[in-house]
């Protein structure tokens, strides 16, 4: 027979604790302050939460009149993937960019500027940076949100970003643990695998999450990853072998291990939510990151039921769940230390975000084209957004070069075809043609060669990986798209 050390409130409490839920609306749902009354310590933010700084300063203030030591958590990695500033674009260039200019001083800069402006909204986790290296260029989603593939490049950047993001109280949640980069599969969507050998992985994928644990990052996100070096049988996030055995053990890492969200197709379509979760705490991780779909007190009901029935059954060991829910408190009070003896309104550097931008443009001309100085067509061949990424915000060049010359047109395509259908549109006019991953997209490749054919003084501007050679009269990289690498580019095409 099982014996409890603990009443059913605490393992009550405790299962709450691990849980970093979402919620839907712009205010504190009354659902969201019951369970903060008894026993939540975390809630997450998504774009769905996010209308201004201003309401999400009242919505995190209101949320703490019943727990100060609360946890916001955001995944805001800047450059594609934002939710502060998810209908605008963001304001900070994404990791690609950063790793291209390769300043450590720079990133470090760029990240204590989001922390600031993180931690005066209120929120004091951030899911982020990405530390995977990009060592498949056809990765379908980490693509721009990784520095680069030079594992010593990654590890540096990661390294700065860490220290720069928690030098305002907010905590860094490095990812995805053990490694993103060389995969070929969305995890969103099914469960990708990793084959490396042991060297491999040590030397690539794990050297940027050393540099984050010898930073003193305070939290480390799983991959729903299956890496048979490591574990033939589960993904990361739900294997002993690879939070427990290597990075704990291995690793010396005693933060927080944070799971990736769990409704993602390569768990939860494999092995159901519920048991998804205790597996995951079982196998060491401290909370679960669930809400990005889920996002009602259903969910979180039914997962705090999980893993009280878990513990009673003895499929959870009592002490691993009380273990991961003293890490969720202890990073609380962290934060909530850190909140109270810093100010987030010191050293603002509004500027560093179109700065960084800037250095991170690679401009290659080719031999005789006029200056773009007259209004043009701005063609955006647009590829399926992933959802890390999402259909909301807004990129590209198309606003900035209106504003800067007037009488410039836009529009969007897609396809097959595309390259017909911006000619068709453009009326004759110079067009400056904007693309995301060229070399992942053929439909894309063959839209630049249709129009460069009708005009050889378009322009080109990539905002994804730059791995096609350069084309066009003027050929622009951005190394990502977010708003200042739109206005960046949009510079160096009259520049140009």
């Amino acid at each position: 027979m099982t014996t409890f050390t603990t009443g059913a409130g605490t393992l009550t409490r405790d299962a709450l604790a691990v849980l970093q839920p979402g919620f839907t609306g712009t205010t504190a749902p009354d659902w969201v302050r019951r369970r903060l009354a008894e026993g939540l310590v975390s809630v997450a933010l998504f774009g769905r939460n996010v209308a201004d700084p201003e309401q999400v300063t009242a919505l995190t203030a209101a949320l703490r009149t019943e727990r100060d030591d609360l946890l916001v958590a955001i995944d805001e990695e800047a450059g594609d993937v934002t939710r502060l500033e998810v209908r605008t674009g963001s304001s900070f260039p994404g990791n690609h960019a950063l790793g291209a200019v390769d300043d450590p001083a720079l990133t470090r800069r760029v990240a204590r500027e989001l922390g600031r402006r993180l931690a005066a909204c209120g929120v004091n986790l951030n899911w982020a940076p990405s530390a995977d290296v990009n060592a498949n260029p056809d990765n379908p989603v980490i693509g721009v949100r990784s520095f680069g593939r030079d594992p010593a490049l990654v590890a540096r950047h990661t390294a700065a970003y860490v220290e720069g993001l928690q030098s305002h109280g907010v905590a860094a949640c490095t990812k995805h643990f053990p490694g993103h980069g060389d995969t070929s599969v969305d995890s969103h969507h099914a469960l990708p695998q990793i084959d490396l050998d042991a060297t491999t992985l040590h030397e690539r994928e794990l050297r940027p999450f050393r540099a984050a644990i010898e930073a003193g990052t305070r939290a480390v996100m799983t991959a729903h990853i299956r890496v048979p070096v490591l574990d033939p049988d589960r993904p990361a996030t739900l294997s002993p072998r690879i939070l427990t055995g290597l990075l704990r053990d291995e690793l010396g890492y005693d933060g927080l291990i944070v799971t990736d969200g769990m409704e993602m197709g390569a768990v939860a379509g494999t092995y159901g939510l519920e048991h998804g979760v205790v597996l995951a705490i079982a196998a060491g991780a401290d909370a679960i990151c669930v809400g990005g779909g889920l996002a009602d007190e259903d969910t979180v009901l039914r997962l705090q039921d999980a893993l009280v029935t878990a513990v009673r059954s003895g499929e959870l060991p009592e002490e691993r769940l009380a273990d991961a829910a003293a890490r969720v408190r202890s990073l609380a009070a962290w934060t909530t230390g850190m909140r109270h003896s810093h100010s987030a309104a010191g050293d603002p550097a509004p500027e560093i975000g179109l700065t960084a931008a800037r250095r991170a443009v690679t401009v290659t001309r080719a031999a005789g084209p006029a200056p773009v100085t007259a209004p043009v067509y701005v063609a955006t061949f647009s590829p399926a957004p992933n959802i890390a990424v999402g259909d909301e915000t807004p990129w590209g060049v198309g606003a900035e070069l209106e504003r800067l010359l007037p009488g410039t047109a836009t529009g969007h395509f897609t396809g097959p075809g595309a390259g017909t259908e911006a000619l068709r549109a453009a009326g004759g006019r110079r067009v400056v043609a904007v693309v995301r991953d060229e070399h992942r997209h053929p439909w894309m490749g063959a839209a630049l060669d249709a129009l460069i054919a009708a005009g050889p003084d378009t322009v080109v501007v990539e905002m994804g990986v730059p791995q096609s050679t350069p084309r066009g009269a003027v050929h622009i990289t951005t190394h990502g798209a977010a708003r200042v690498c739109g206005v960046a580019a949009a510079e160096a095409v009259l520049a140009g």
